[in-house]
């Protein structure tokens, strides 16, 4: 069966992949719409393409809620030609516009034990950079209806891009908030994560619809508990790096596991070492 989307608000549609179970967000307006993450190769690229097609012929801008390659290879595809707009965070642009062996290179690196196919067709990829960049927020207009580029503050990365639409009461939150599996740290801010997903949860009022990076659509209630959830890391962080206990005693006392966590604590300790 093909890949397609699902509507979950007004004129909101989310695909969700089986492939790392990651989401693909798509926002009609009355005259252009938003395609929000492209996946991680041409290929699922062209698939997303297809099915958003289904819904509308509209011009699309396309937005990258952070660098990881799952949310971002399948630009090209994606952008079209000639291309789209592709927005993203500052940081995340500029990570994009590395030299593209050392991108691929941290894709292949981090899929090489757990798919070898997928991390094959990574180390060929086709990197297309975002060439529109939010500091802090912008607003894209549809035809009358806002889109809001928003972002909150470093957590999943240094630079996550949440996407708003007031008018729906949604938000597509990235790998801010992950749903069906723990958070991934490797490369995240577990001190700087609980404000950032505090700013978040200030836009969302008790109906609100939050689309994570990774799972199904949640509601307001699961985003506070993993909230809850990255306080209490912050501060098991806080205080083994205080006590000088290693990272292993301290990720086995807190949340989403050992194996995050522990990523986490490592990440913790850099920050406070001044090292992130």
């Amino acid at each position: 069966m093909s890949a397609r989307f699902v509507e979950v608000g007004d004129r909101v549609y989310v695909l969700r992949r089986p492939r790392l179970d990651v989401n693909s967000t798509l926002v009609v307006g009355a005259a252009a719409a938003v395609l929000v993450d492209t996946g991680s190769t041409p290929a699922e690229a062209a698939e997303l393409v297809e099915a958003a097609r289904r819904i509308t012929h509209l011009p699309w801008s396309v937005v990258n809620t952070h660098h990881h390659f799952d949310h971002c290879f399948g630009n090209q595809v994606a952008a079209g030609d000639p291309p789209a707009p592709v927005w993203a965070h500052q940081e995340a642009a500029r990570l994009l516009a590395r030299p593209v062996e050392v991108v691929r290179d941290e894709a292949y690196r981090e899929m090489i034990g757990h798919d070898p196919q997928l991390a094959e067709q990574l180390s060929h990829a086709v990197v297309h950079p975002p060439d529109r960049t939010v500091t802090r927020a912008a607003t894209l207009d549809l035809g009358g209806r806002a889109v809001e580029l928003w972002h909150p503050g470093r957590g999943h990365t240094i630079g996550d891009l949440v996407v708003h639409v007031p008018d729906a009461d949604l938000l597509v939150a990235g790998d801010l908030v992950e749903q069906g599996a723990p958070p991934s740290f490797d490369d995240a801010y577990p001190l700087e994560w609980p404000d950032t997903l505090a700013a978040v949860l200030r836009r969302l009022g008790p109906a609100s619809v939050v689309v994570p990076g990774h799972g199904a659509c949640v509601g307001v209630d699961f985003v506070r508990a993993q909230h809850a959830d990255l306080v209490a890391l912050e501060w098991l962080i806080r205080d083994g790096h205080a006590d000088g206990a290693p990272p292993a005693r301290v990720a086995a006392r807190a949340p989403f596991g050992p194996q995050a966590a522990g990523t986490a604590v490592v990440r913790g300790y850099a920050e406070l070492s001044n090292r992130a």
